[in-house]
């Protein structure tokens, strides 16, 4: 199925640890450029996200946004050292008699003593979190994903309409051309007829060599067939695709283009002028729809 490069997808997921938001953007792009933007806190978690987009979505340039409100996820616990308080203890009543000093050991004392008393955040561990943060990546690029399955439909539906207005078209130029030649030579002949006057006989030889000239060097046959094939290719690339077709796609365009501006260069005759600019234009319709192709 053709896809487009372009659309939007949004996930979520909460726990009793943290709520997350994803939204990924996808736009156009030759190649594969995707961006994670999150809090620095969870980078562990870039590479396996961003490999979990690229696996949808291939080529394109994708931004991808992480927000994390966090619910009890920097839960601390409060943690007594009881050894070193006890040798706190031990040193100061030491203290106390070797110095001959007044006062108690208290207890507010002790408490404020360093590492007596410490508040340790509790560490989770990174493959949970990962689960976290991909669950709601999945969302967001299935999300995605289907937006541009629905664009891409889209996009086929117009390309192959104006692959069916190219092949008109061609077939429009590929009846009125031979009468070109029949043209011409019937102006010649009136031509040399004036130039002669008195009634003289008009050399048909010399006609025919110049109408067959001219017939060669206007002859736009092959162009035309080459044509025919890129647009019969056309529309097997797309009614095949399993994967993305977006280079193909573009490089039969650049030679149907091409065959456009050959047939351009060798016409003679505004009829065919017309319709190979009425040609070039639908060519160049079909080009800027594939570039957002993937």
């Amino acid at each position: 199925m053709i896809k487009s490069m372009t659309g939007f997808g949004r996930g979520e997921y909460a726990d009793d640890k943290r709520g997350v938001v994803v939204e990924i953007r996808a736009v156009n792009h030759r190649y594969s450029d995707i961006n994670v933007k999150m809090p620095r806190r969870y980078s562990f978690a870039e590479e396996p996200i961003k490999a979990l987009v690229k696996n949808v979505a291939p080529r394109g340039k994708i931004d991808v946004s992480i927000m994390v409100d966090s619910v009890g996820e920097d839960e601390t616990n409060v943690r007594l050292n009881l050894p070193v308080a006890k040798q706190y203890h031990d040193n100061l009543m030491r203290l106390k008699r070797e110095l001959n000093l007044h006062g108690e050991v208290s207890l507010s004392l002790l408490a404020g003593m360093p590492d007596v008393i410490r508040a340790v955040a509790e560490v989770e561990d990174e493959q949970a979190i990962l689960k976290s943060l991909s669950e709601p990546v999945i969302q967001a690029v299935e999300n995605l994903d289907a937006m541009r399955m629905e664009e891409g439909a889209k996009l086929t539906e117009d390309i192959l309409y104006r692959g069916e207005l190219i092949a008109e078209i061609a077939g429009e130029v590929e009846e009125y051309a031979p009468g070109v030649v029949e043209t011409y030579a019937a102006k010649m002949k009136d031509r040399i007829a004036e130039l002669l006057g008195n009634g003289s006989a008009v050399p048909e030889d010399r006609i025919l060599l110049e109408a067959a000239v001219f017939a060669d060097k206007s002859n736009i046959t092959e162009e035309l067939v080459r044509l025919k094939s890129h647009i019969a290719q056309l529309r097997s690339i797309i009614a095949t695709a399993r994967e993305p077709v977006g280079k193909k796609l573009d490089f039969l365009v650049q030679e149907m283009n091409r065959e456009a501006n050959t047939m351009g260069s060798k016409a003679n005759d505004i009829a065919i002028t017309n319709r190979v600019l009425n040609l070039k234009s639908e060519i160049e319709k079909i080009r800027e729809q594939i570039q957002n192709i993937e």
